[in-house]
């Protein structure tokens, strides 16, 4: 029973310590043109999104949905 219980609290805590999950935010998607319509929004640069795509055909575009994340800088009055 005590084993049960220190197994237990052992997985709430490791529970709480985790991070949340957050959805992926690039700005550049590749769509693929194989057919499947799949679509791949991971990408924070164009020129990746060519060397994605370069080879199995398809094209990139700017997510629609992208938003950029503030800064975390301090703005310090003058």
């Amino acid at each position: 029973m005590r084993l049960l219980l220190l197994v237990s609290g052992i997985c709430v805590a490791i529970v709480g310590i985790g991070t949340r999950a957050e959805a992926q935010n690039y700005p550049w998607c590749a769509q693929y043109s194989d057919g499947s319509g799949s679509k791949n929004c991971g990408f924070t640069t164009f020129q990746q999104c060519l060397a994605d795509v370069s080879g199995v055909g398809g094209f990139c575009t700017q997510n629609s949905t992208y938003q950029p994340t503030r800064s975390s800088r301090r703005r310090y009055p003058y």
